[in-house]
């Protein structure tokens, strides 16, 4: 359309993608928390801004379809996306550089997995002994 977005087939507008130059510095590639992303050129001393990430946000995410490996469909129970900058309108921020860390908690895993395996034991040897009695009553049937 006229503001530089892409309008895919359901009508959805989605911003440019970023477009590196192809001489630019890898490692001077960086992502602000509202989501610009610039690089740097070879003889320039500011970074160019390339490109604008964009956020998706739904009003029921409960409803996205999961298809495996931490990703999510559209779904109708999941309502139409809405987009948004990173950092304004309810957005998230994104940072650039950051290793997210693990949001699960060891210890409550290792503790339900010890729970697990004392209900497995314990039902174990109760269809071991309801055998041995079984085994007891029909010998003495003879």
């Amino acid at each position: 359309d006229s503001n530089g977005q892409i309008v895919t087939s359901n009508g959805y507008k989605l911003m440019p993608e970023v477009v590196l130059p192809e001489n630019f510095i890898p490692d001077t590639l960086s992502i602000s928390q509202d989501g610009r992303v610039s690089v740097k050129t070879p003889g320039q001393d500011e970074p160019v801004l390339v490109g604008q990430l964009e956020l998706y946000r739904f009003p029921t995410p409960v409803g996205l379809t999961a298809v495996g490996e931490n990703l999510f469909m559209l779904s109708n129970a999941s309502g139409d996306p809405i987009p948004g900058r990173p950092g304004f309108d309810g957005m998230g921020k994104t940072i650039h550089k950051f290793l997210e860390m693990s949001n699960v908690a060891i210890v409550r895993e290792m503790v339900a997995m010890i729970v697990a395996q004392r209900a497995y034991e314990f039902n174990s040897k109760a269809i071991q002994t309801a055998d041995n009695m079984l085994g007891t009553a029909t010998q003495l049937k003879r």
